[in-house]
């Protein structure tokens, strides 16, 4: 049954686009979340405003460029950046399963403020991921460290649920991409993976567009054929390519329609390409995914 005739019942907005188990809405995460029932999505991937926009400057192609993303990325000093963290934290939390897991990325400008909105919104933390960034871009002042990853945190709904954990995969799956993980050798919390292709970026850009193998990886690793991924900041909607492409079903949520179209071309091309068997090795599901996902304590 097509997601949004299970959950998605409940939500009074249309959707901005909805095709089978890919379903998109043009909204504040916190209405929709609002109406989904309580206890009903399997993994949230997050990608919360980092609020890092502000009259400095980064490099991008070789140029000096300003680093205001939109105004969305805007801060509102730190006692309300927290609040609006905290918040949207919370509303993920009712409608997670009890063994749901959420990841949050973010650079060091928030995702120290998410960490502590997890704890004190009850979430059992599980991991943080350093994120390195081998292609990062320089720093143009030369007089800081040159910023190369960002943070992942992973967390659980109920400390004392099950959530699923894929570790055979994570251990022994072909990870190409990774110059740091070493075959046949459990997964640790340092990643390494570049930023997003110029193939990903085809049909335009998000500024801060994560690339797909970090997600491939962060689907394959924390949910199972069939469950229900959520992204509240769904962007470009990376996270539901990733989804869609391992048989998950998907709900985006953004309040900007201009990157909702982006991530209907996405999604278009990306159905196209399966329905048509293009690089079928590309689109292969590993044999160990498809003996189902492992679960942790």
């Amino acid at each position: 049954m097509p997601v949004e005739e299970k959950i998605l019942a409940f939500v009074k907005e249309k959707p901005y686009f909805c095709d089978g188990n890919f379903v998109l809405y043009n909204a504040d995460c916190l209405d929709i979340l609002s109406q989904l029932p309580e206890n009903s999505v399997d993994m949230i991937f997050a990608d919360p405003p980092y609020f890092l926009s502000g009259g400095t400057f980064t490099c991008q192609n070789g140029k000096m460029v300003s680093v205001k993303k939109a105004d969305w990325d805007l801060g509102n000093g730190l006692k309300k950046d927290f609040e609006f963290h905290l918040e949207w934290i919370k509303a993920c939390k009712r409608v997670l399963k009890p063994q749901g897991t959420i990841w949050i990325s973010g650079t060091y400008h928030s995702i120290y403020q998410c960490g502590f909105a997890l704890q004190v919104a009850g979430f059992h933390i599980l991991n943080d991921i350093a994120w390195f960034k081998p292609n990062a871009s320089p720093n143009l002042s030369c007089r800081f460290f040159t910023a190369s990853h960002e943070t992942l945190i992973w967390a659980r709904k109920d400390r004392k649920a099950k959530h699923a954990f894929n570790y055979s995969l994570m251990k022994n799956g072909d990870w190409p991409e990774d110059s740091i993980k070493k075959p046949n050798t459990q997964m640790r919390s340092v990643w390494a993976i570049g930023t997003p292709k110029n193939i990903e970026k085809k049909f335009g850009k998000h500024p801060t567009q994560k690339p797909e193998n970090l997600l491939k990886r962060i689907v394959l690793a924390s949910t199972n054929k069939g469950d229900v991924v959520l992204d509240p900041f769904t962007g470009s909607s990376t996270t539901g390519i990733a989804a869609h492409l391992y048989g998950r079903e998907f709900i985006g949520i953004d309040i900007e329609k201009k990157y909702l179209d982006l991530s209907i071309k996405r999604f278009k091309e990306l159905a196209k390409n399966m329905e048509n068997k293009l690089d079928q090795k590309q689109y292969e599901i590993s044999p160990f995914l498809q003996g189902g996902v492992e679960v942790s304590k």
